[in-house]
């Protein structure tokens, strides 16, 4: 009799397919050995449901009014400008990254800005005790107006306490420490984060409530539990970085109220996470003069230019086949660029190893960031420096062609901002621009077709 009560099924760890056996592939995301055994819980249906979903009716799109003073500021740029310009009332956001990375930490100071402002805020923690988030609080300075701080595990009494107290922001600290009991099944498995995703994403439509989310990622770099949370919320913020190093990244991957390129950089620090205002000037701190293989690129971030750093070390190899190594872009994509420079210039770079970095920990997939690989490449290969002033974008083609980027005038002018005296860009984007002497600063813009044409700038 209790079996006929529990009914289970499996559903597909990557994207939450249901089935009624166990499969050996999964027919939506065709992922091998990812269906698990979870049980059933028919929720029950009172007479009280009933009547609010009756309550409930169409609304005309044209009378639904969606300004933008239903944003609200965190207090922290970088945060709000990865958002899309802040919170939206009864927006369901997730926050991954490694643990230890500053996900908690970076959460915590935006709930002391928003209590400062008069915001109700709950900050409901599964993994800490409420006397573990007061010493960490400590650390990060003197909260302005009393934060409410929730130990517990239980979503149904996370969700009663949250409907009685209606704060403005709820922060869940994380989805894999949440359970319900009717499932019966272990916090973090498939069923109990989809469940929990699911009843939290209708209380903060029901309530107009904004929630945060936390949740831990695999050692593959994804967000640990089912592909179908992503799926489900509003937002999907990665915090990256390297553990040993003091700047992090806050990208957005999903945003369905804003841009998913953009980009927050922080520096941590012993009273917490600091905002970069100016990232370019932070990733090019410590680099060095007029050394070959050095060379400054500019990249995009959503709306939002970066100049990087790009260094490169050609050297004969002692083996047998020459090793090639990318830091911080794509390892495919310098294999590709060293083909050209070989195949169009005629270098010998068959026996040569090559080594590729991305100064900073940033990763950047971007093709404007093909013209600072292949300068760095040449530059060291021939052990010429290339000058410091001189910051360079642009992709590179099969044939050996620079082909214009997007958004050339916004980098000209970050470069020119940071006082760099030569630009080397793509002769279509260099006709494009209109750009004010004066803007320029005495800039000097060179526009070239090929990469022919690199070698006479080293």
């Amino acid at each position: 009799m209790a079996r006929g009560k529990n009914k289970t099924a499996f559903f597909c760890g990557e994207c939450g397919f249901e089935s009624l056996k166990w499969l050996g592939q999964c027919p939506g995301c065709k992922a091998w050995n990812t269906f698990v055994e979870e049980p059933i819980v028919k929720a029950a249906s009172g007479n009280g449901q009933r009547a609010a979903k009756e309550r409930k009716k169409p609304s005309k799109l044209s009378e639904v009014s969606a300004s933008e003073e239903e944003r609200l500021l965190t207090g922290i740029g970088e945060l709000d400008r990865v958002l899309g310009g802040g919170l939206v009332a009864g927006s369901l956001v997730l926050v991954g990254g490694d643990p230890g990375i500053g996900k908690s930490t970076l959460l915590l100071q935006a709930c002391q800005k928003l209590v400062a402002i008069g915001k109700t805020v709950l900050y409901v923690s599964g993994e800490e005790s409420v006397k573990q988030i007061k010493m960490r609080a400590d650390r990060l300075g003197k909260f302005e107006q009393e934060l409410l701080v929730f130990s517990e595990t239980d979503l149904d009494l996370v969700v009663e306490t949250v409907t009685s107290l209606k704060p403005d922001v709820v922060v869940v600290d994380s989805i894999q420490t949440m359970y319900r009991e009717e499932l019966g099944s272990a916090p973090g498995s498939v069923g109990q984060v989809r469940e929990t995703t699911g009843v939290l994403m209708r209380l903060a439509k029901e309530m107009a409530v904004s929630i945060f989310v936390v949740g831990h990622v695999t050692k593959e770099g994804v967000v640990a539990g089912p592909r179908v949370l992503e799926h489900m919320v509003d937002t999907v913020l990665y915090f990256e970085g390297d553990g040993s190093a003091p700047y992090r990244f806050l990208r957005g991957v999903k945003n369905r109220f804003g841009s998913t390129n953009e980009i927050g950089v922080f520096e941590m620090r012993g009273s917490g996470l600091a905002e970069v205002v100016n990232p370019s000037e932070y990733m090019l701190q410590g680099k060095p003069e007029n050394e070959p293989g050095s060379v400054v690129a500019c990249s995009m971030e959503g709306t939002r230019p970066i100049l990087i750093e790009v260094q490169a070390l050609v050297c004969q190899t002692n083996f047998n086949m020459p090793r090639r190594t990318a830091a911080g872009t794509d390892y495919n994509r310098v294999n590709l660029l060293m083909a050209v420079l070989e195949k169009r210039l005629g270098l010998r770079l068959g026996d040569c190893d090559a080594y590729i970095n991305v100064a900073g920990g940033m990763r950047i997939n971007e093709p404007a960031l093909d013209l600072g690989i292949v300068a760095a490449l040449l530059s060291s290969y021939r052990n010429q420096a290339l000058d410091s002033g001189t910051v360079c974008f642009g992709e590179v083609g099969l044939v050996g062609e620079v082909r214009a980027v997007n958004m050339a005038e916004q980098r000209v002018l970050e470069a020119a901002k940071l006082g760099f005296r030569q630009c080397i860009l793509p002769e279509v984007n260099k006709k494009q621009l209109e750009i004010p002497g004066e803007l320029l600063n005495g800039m000097q813009l060179t526009g070239i077709h090929t990469v022919h044409e690199v070698l006479g700038v080293l």
